[in-house]
């Protein structure tokens, strides 16, 4: 009987010690606060900044462009968001990236919930239903911009073609 017992004993104080340290330590880890996921919301400030400047008041089309432009923003980290998700839950299940930065993209994902509903608060108090086609408008404002850098990139390689003169060889007879 006391020779089952020792074996039994040591089992039940090894994995009750690692038990107590995974408490403890997870403990310490969740309440240490984590890396943002993206940097600081510059054009969330800026808006933020134009509506509280009240010397000469704002006028209303530059805080209807700020409120367009902070939504380009948060369309644009949506799509990172929707991009990064499935990418970073792989990496997570092959233990490959810490639960610190997985913590990070939820906590993305839940300010930008907020942030969208913000926007389109912000949107209905300047046109009525103009928060259903606020993020509609920021979708043609990126689209627009990315077609715009794909015309530039090809006015550069038109201007880098240009530069090398062909060299012609005389017709072989």
């Amino acid at each position: 009987m006391a020779s089952i017992l020792v074996p039994v004993a040591y089992v039940v104080l090894v994995f009750g010690s690692l038990f107590v340290f995974s408490h403890f330590y997870r403990k310490r880890l969740a309440s240490q606060p984590f890396e943002p996921y993206f940097p600081p919301h510059v054009e969330r400030n800026t808006y933020v900044t134009l509506l509280q400047k009240s010397d000469p008041p704002t006028p209303e089309p530059i805080l209807k462009a700020a409120l367009v432009r902070r939504a380009v923003a948060d369309v644009l980290r949506v799509l990172k968001v929707r991009e990064d998700k499935p990418a970073l839950q792989n990496l997570l299940q092959k233990g490959s990236i810490g639960d610190d930065l997985w913590n990070s993209l939820l906590a993305a994902e839940k300010e930008l919930e907020g942030e969208v509903s913000e926007v389109i608060a912000e949107a209905e108090s300047y046109l009525p239903r103009w928060g259903e086609l606020i993020f509609q408008t920021a979708n043609e404002v990126i689209a627009n911009d990315r077609i715009r850098a794909s015309f530039e990139q090809i006015n550069q390689n038109k201007a880098k073609l240009g530069e090398f003169t062909p060299v012609l060889y005389p017709a072989m007879c």
